[in-house]
């Protein structure tokens, strides 16, 4: 159908619509912004019938934001690749592993990561984000999809020193800009197949990670039906699905990143990132 996205500086994001040539289309005079009601199966339906090419074009290279906005709930998805687990010396789940990442951590798919003052390993992880559009409690495998609005590009950045301090990994996930997302939302029939998504990630210019979500240890399916057994799942939050092997802790010596770094992310089908790790500043 369409990829949605919003655009402009970091508080001020309009509603844009990304048409087939690959150009930002203003929705602001039929949207007030992309919000979680936007995503529901209707009102996709009804922008759907909307001829793009009546749209406003959007001049030059605006910034892009989060993809939806007022989302209430990012969900997380740990060790949900088979060889990511062996690489982290950790064994392979018997069922997913759920953490949560602060609404305060997303950001745009361009927009730059500050390094913690006190931080000192910074790592990577690209993953497949599923945006919900209706409201999922209780949902079985067969029925899952049905709740999905779209998918995205996720980088759950980690500060794994953080995250190792406890049992509980949310203060090495939850830091601002730990959380990229987009460029944009991809509705779900443009997505044929979700485990079948190549993704990758290069950190100055150098390819860390390259997997497929063909290998992810609990399905989009499985994950969504999980998930909505102990929480409500409401339009508009995102779920990161885990990461595929090759993030820094898992060489040996682990890799850090550092100011400067330059991470460049995609999955097939839902466009790339880019994000310049920088000193942070009060």
């Amino acid at each position: 159908m369409t990829k949605l996205c919003r655009y402009g500086l970091l508080g001020s994001e309009k509603p844009g619509l990304i048409d087939s040539s690959g150009t930002i289309r203003d929705l602001s005079g039929l949207w007030d912004d992309v919000t979680p009601e936007h995503l529901s199966p209707h009102s996709l339906a009804q922008l759907a019938k909307i001829d793009t090419a009546t749209l406003p074009l959007v001049e030059g290279s605006p910034r892009f934001g989060v993809p939806v906005s007022h989302v209430s709930k990012c969900v997380c998805i740990g060790l949900n690749y088979a060889d990511h687990a062996e690489e982290a010396g950790l064994p392979i789940p018997q069922e997913p592993i759920v953490f949560l990442k602060a609404p305060s951590a997303l950001c745009g798919a361009y927009d730059d990561i500050p390094i913690p003052p006190h931080a000192t390993q910074m790592d990577w992880e690209v993953e497949l984000g599923i945006i919900i559009g209706s409201t999922a409690r209780y949902v079985t495998e067969a029925d899952a999809l049905n709740y999905v609005a779209g998918y995205c590009i996720i980088n759950d950045v980690s500060e794994r020193s953080f995250q190792m301090q406890s049992s509980q990994w949310d203060k090495g996930k939850g830091c601002d800009n730990f959380g990229p997302v987009g460029p944009y939302l991809v509705t779900a029939d443009e997505i044929a197949e979700p485990q079948q998504l190549r993704l990758w990630l290069d950190v100055n210019g150098t390819r860390r990670q390259d997997g497929s979500t063909a290998t992810m240890i609990f399905s989009v399916r499985q994950i969504i039906a999980y998930l909505s057994r102990y929480m409500t799942l409401l339009p508009g939050d995102i779920i990161a699905t885990g990461t595929p092997p090759g993030v820094g802790m898992g060489h040996k010596p682990p890799l850090w990143l550092q100011e400067g770094d330059e991470i460049r992310l995609g999955i097939e089908g839902l466009g790339e990132q880019k994000q310049t790790l920088i000193r942070w500043r009060q």
